[in-house]
């Protein structure tokens, strides 16, 4: 009873219409977000595939069964038995241990185009719409330039001149990725820059900077975090196309468009190979998408809670 009560204590203070504290208004916002996405029961299902990756990724040199770079010629090409449970590569490596470690790249190349793409748009918009006039157009044409081409031929062009290679691979993606951020976050600037708020800020001697920084970017900060979590699964697709035509990570590596790329000539027969690691990149890109879907409506200030 009393663990009952002290609940039910804790909800009311998270839910009160009046906050004492810009700590309880932030956790009561939080809160309140959360009771929206845990509704959504396809966000939840996003948010488990997600964090199924996440776990993975994390315990892959514990629960893999095998060593993803070793192998026996004599198992090569073996269909999903009991010892390999999605099978045998060409090299006789098991296609789930690989998959296990593959999980890692690919969740590291989705943390560091994110951690490196998302502030320079975030930076980029922000700045180009408070400032406006000449600032404003050269910075969107330069993402005009930018968004003008296909992300996947835009990477392709900088991996070449970079050179192949997981890092070259990640800075190709995070290059190609920033300007849509850039376009939102410019987007909902403009439509707070004259606000009262804002105004009342600048009456109290906040400089520019300030106001970016201190006000402008944290109003952007959910939009911009729901458009990361949505393009997590183009920079998946991405990274696995690159990959797929030897610009990504090198052999032996595990990386799941590496995996499908070696699957291709054995599809017809061998179809194990090629399909495991494109079902998994089709499985995480879906979680990818109902996990943003879900944050998009629970992070809607519009949206009914």
């Amino acid at each position: 009873m009393s663990l009952h009560l002290l609940s039910a204590t804790r909800r009311a203070w998270l839910l009160s219409e009046s906050p004492a504290s810009r700590r309880q208004a932030w956790l009561g916002r939080l809160y309140t977000g959360w009771l929206a996405f845990a509704r959504n029961r396809l966000a939840m299902l996003g948010l488990a595939i997600v964090m199924a990756l996440v776990l993975v990724a994390v315990l892959a040199p514990w629960i893999a069964p095998y060593p993803p770079d070793v192998g026996l010629l004599t198992d090569r090409l073996q269909p999903p038995s009991a010892a390999h449970w999605l099978g045998t590569d060409d090299q006789g490596r098991d296609i789930l241990s690989r998959l296990m470690h593959g999980a890692r790249i690919t969740l590291l190349v989705v943390v560091l185009v994110a951690v490196l793409a998302a502030p320079v748009g975030l930076l980029v918009g922000t700045v180009s719409g408070y400032a406006g006039g000449w600032l404003d157009a050269l910075l969107m044409r330069i993402t005009d330039i930018f968004l003008a081409f296909p992300r996947l031929i835009l990477a392709l062009a900088f991996v070449a001149a970079l050179g192949p290679g997981i890092e070259n691979a990640v800075i190709a993606i995070a290059i190609t990725s920033w300007p849509p951020y850039a376009r939102i976050a410019r987007a909902e600037t403009l439509t707070v820059r004259q606000a009262d708020y804002i105004q009342a800020v600048r009456l109290l001697g906040a400089g520019p900077l300030r106001i970016v920084l201190g006000h402008i970017v944290p109003l952007c900060s959910s939009s911009t975090i729901v458009r990361v979590t949505l393009d997590m699964a183009g920079i998946i697709l991405t990274a696995a196309g690159l990959g797929f035509l030897g610009l990504g990570a090198q052999p032996p590596t595990p990386e799941w468009g590496a995996m499908i790329a070696t699957g291709r000539a054995y599809v017809l027969d061998q179809w194990w190979v090629a399909a495991a690691p494109g079902a998994a990149i089709f499985i995480v890109s879906l979680g990818f998408n109902l996990l943003g879907d879900g944050l998009r409506d629970a992070l809607d200030p519009k949206a009914a809670k």
